[in-house]
């Protein structure tokens, strides 16, 4: 074994065989020692290169464990969290959830339908009718046609009624609600029908071709209860309508439809 020596300020080193030598320096040779030289590689560098050589041919020869090993050594340092801080908690994924329909009567729901349906129908109807109902008029004129004659003197008596020609068959409807009190031949009128009339007041239509309605009839204003005729003592086809009180007495019919908002002329 040899003693390292290094050299000082006056000296130089060279390499004899495997190990350096130290030698004195002249004067004249250290005038240049302020400049920089670069040493020549000895003994120790070259066996350094010459390991470090060989180890990386051999790292080259190796397939694939150095690869693998820095592969795994770079996922090993990417995976590891930092220091002090806890690992994510793993994600559980929680089971799907499964729906779990109700056992349905089809038929039944569908009978079901059919019969909210036919109510709401019924409903419908039910409103309709109101409504018509609200709209429908108390009083009306009892036939279309042609005034021909008034209440008062004629023919040297009192005619009690309103005349309205028109021709036979021509539908005669009831002025107000009421109930059918007569239906049939009539002196003098041929053949009439008595209505009791929603105020108490009775209704009489004479002359008529036909009757429509019997006794005790419930009819309403508007409804068709006869036809116009030439019955009884008559100059011509036409309606005689008159109003009569409870008690037997005779308005004017024109003044009682008036009062009731029908304009008769």
């Amino acid at each position: 074994m040899w003693a390292a020596h290094v050299a000082g300020p006056d000296e130089t080193t060279h390499n004899e065989g495997d190990r350096d030598v130290v030698q004195p320096v002249s004067r004249s040779a250290r005038r240049g020692l302020h400049r920089r030289r670069v040493p020549k590689p000895g003994g120790r560098a070259i066996a350094a290169s010459v390991a470090v050589g060989a180890f990386l041919s051999a790292a080259a020869t190796s397939p694939n464990t150095g690869s693998q090993d820095s592969v795994a050594l770079s996922a090993a340092s990417i995976d590891r969290p930092p220091a002090g801080v806890l690992p994510p908690s793993p994600v559980v994924a929680s089971p799907p959830q499964v729906l779990q329909l109700p056992d349905l009567d089809v038929g039944r729901l569908a009978q079901r339908m059919t019969e909210q349906l036919a109510e709401g129908g019924v409903r419908a109807a039910e409103r309709a009718a109101r409504d018509a109902e609200a709209r429908r008029p108390l009083s009306v004129v009892p036939v279309s046609g042609t005034l021909t004659s008034g209440s008062g003197p004629r023919w040297g008596t009192t005619h009690y009624g309103l005349d309205i020609a028109n021709t036979i068959g021509t539908p005669i409807v009831s002025v107000t609600d009421g109930e059918v009190i007569e239906s049939g031949p009539a002196q003098g009128f041929g053949l009439w029908v008595r209505i009791r009339q929603d105020d108490g007041t009775i209704g009489v239509y004479g002359h008529i071709d036909q009757a429509l309605v019997t006794a005790g009839q419930r009819v309403k204003a508007g409804e068709l209860i006869a036809t116009v005729g030439n019955r009884g003592q008559s100059t011509g086809p036409h309606l005689h309508y008159e109003v009569w009180q409870p008690d037997g007495a005779k308005s004017d019919p024109t003044a009682w439809l008036s009062a009731r908002g029908v304009d008769i002329t």
